[in-house]
């Protein structure tokens, strides 16, 4: 808020948004709920820098050598690992939150570029499964919606323990968007509140997870990989806990990662920047000599292609990226901007998921909304958002010499700032110091 009277100082603790959100709890006497990912300004991919080649490296030519993209996950136990064109994967995100045409959308441009989806809380829907070559089911602690016929159709599960955005926190889905179709696959009552549980309710530690894991893969007579996704907050104990259990994969969520609802204070106040979270999952994975053994995804606030080239050289060997696949079916566009203020939003600032009136037609389970996303188009949007990340990322690999994106290392990158340098392991630019060790 700006103020003509130059004598006014705004408060750095209690700002105006801070007082507002006081009157807020003082009026309503109940905490805000919200989707997205955390607003507050944190150490991202933006801090950190490549060093392309020059005199001491050698670059690749783009338009006649290759950088390869490819990338296989699940090879530890399963006989049928994932094998992607591309190491950019569409994160878990319910049918429920999102509509049965956002799910097509999803699935279509995914497959379109030779790259998998993945399931979210809710079951599994036809429009979903049809449209998507490469499908990944979640197994969540509510279990809606789950069935081991399901779990034989898909191409790998993912046991998920915990969000970015809300890790040790269940889900929400509000009971405008728990339709006939929503209850009957989640086998709730239509037009009830929902809250997903913060744990299995069938086991309680590692031990118990490395017997859900030989079940699972009975079930599907280990022929498919098993994922484990953890919000990111312990993040070193916790994989390693989950490469003891017996995962093919780790999946690691920041907590710049987007969620359909849950409380602010929560998406704001809970886990660790994605940046400081993957030098830990890597560390974790070297020492017990599992690092591309056991692969690495990554999610939570991946945008472009720089993003995924950061990830890959800080040792990751795939990205998830959710909201970002949203916006790119037209979540949040200006040409739905009257519309997003007549509910009390604008165009670029929309997060109320969970309300089910979103303007594009993708958190919704309203018809008329829905109607508005064309899944065809959707689906070619999202390949072409694809596309251009794949292109970045090997324009940057190129340019510091490497011929496949798994190539790209620690070494070719520094730090802007002593907090991003910190967290990510690499020098601060200009110096060969990494906060935390010895001055050279």
């Amino acid at each position: 808020m700006t103020h003509k009277n130059p004598g006014l100082r705004e408060s750095a603790t209690f700002d105006i948004d801070t007082l507002a959100e006081i009157d807020r709890a003082a009026t309503t006497g109940i905490y805000d709920i919200r989707g997205f990912g955390a607003k507050r300004k944190m150490p991202h991919f933006d801090d950190l820098l490549f060093l392309g080649a020059s005199m001491s490296r050698y670059p690749l030519e783009g338009y006649r050598e290759k950088c390869a993209t490819d990338v296989v996950l699940g090879n530890r136990f399963a006989k049928k690992p994932i094998h992607l064109d591309i190491p950019v994967t569409i994160a878990g995100m319910s049918f429920g939150a999102l509509s049965a045409y956002a799910k097509e959308a999803l699935g279509r441009g995914a497959t379109q570029m030779g790259t998998s989806t993945t399931t979210g809380d809710g079951g599994m829907t036809p429009e979903e499964r049809g449209h998507s070559n490469k499908l990944v089911y979640q197994y969540l602690p509510s279990r809606y919606g789950m069935n081991p016929d399901d779990l034989r159709k898909a191409d790998a599960i993912e046991i998920v323990l915990g969000q970015g955005a809300k890790p040790g926190g269940g889900g929400m889905l509000l009971g405008q968007k728990i339709t006939d179709r929503v209850a009957q696959m989640r086998t709730l009552p239509k037009g009830v509140d929902q809250r997903s549980a913060c744990r299995h309710p069938d086991w309680t530690g590692p031990d118990d997870l490395a017997i859900k894991i030989h079940e699972l893969r009975e079930i599907t007579d280990w022929q498919v990989p098993i994922y484990i996704k953890v919000g990111a907050t312990r993040t070193y104990y916790d994989v390693k806990l989950a490469v003891k259990a017996g995962a093919d994969v780790i999946v690691v969520d920041g907590m710049q990662g987007g969620t359909a609802a849950t409380q602010d204070v929560f998406i704001e106040h809970v886990g660790i920047p994605t940046l400081a979270a993957i030098p830990q999952a890597v560390k974790a994975l070297q020492e017990m000599g599992m690092h591309r053994t056991v692969q690495l995804i990554v999610s939570g606030g991946i945008r472009n292609g720089a993003d995924v080239a950061k990830c890959m050289a800080l040792g990751a060997d795939a990205v998830a990226i959710g909201t970002a696949a949203l916006v790119a079916l037209g979540c949040n566009h200006p040409k739905w901007a009257e519309e997003y203020q007549r509910i009390g939003s604008d165009a670029g600032y929309y997060d109320d998921y969970h309300e089910g009136k979103c303007p594009a037609g993708i958190s919704t389970q309203d018809k008329d909304l829905m109607s508005r996303l064309d899944p065809e188009l959707g689906g070619r949007r999202l390949a072409n958002y694809l596309q251009c990340m794949i292109l970045e990322a090997q324009t940057i690999a190129r340019a510091c010499g490497k011929s496949h994106l798994h190539n790209l290392e620690p070494e070719d990158l520094v730090a802007l700032s002593v907090e991003s340098a910190a967290m990510a392991k690499v020098p601060l630019a200009g110096t060969d110091w990494i906060p935390g060790t010895p001055f050279q």
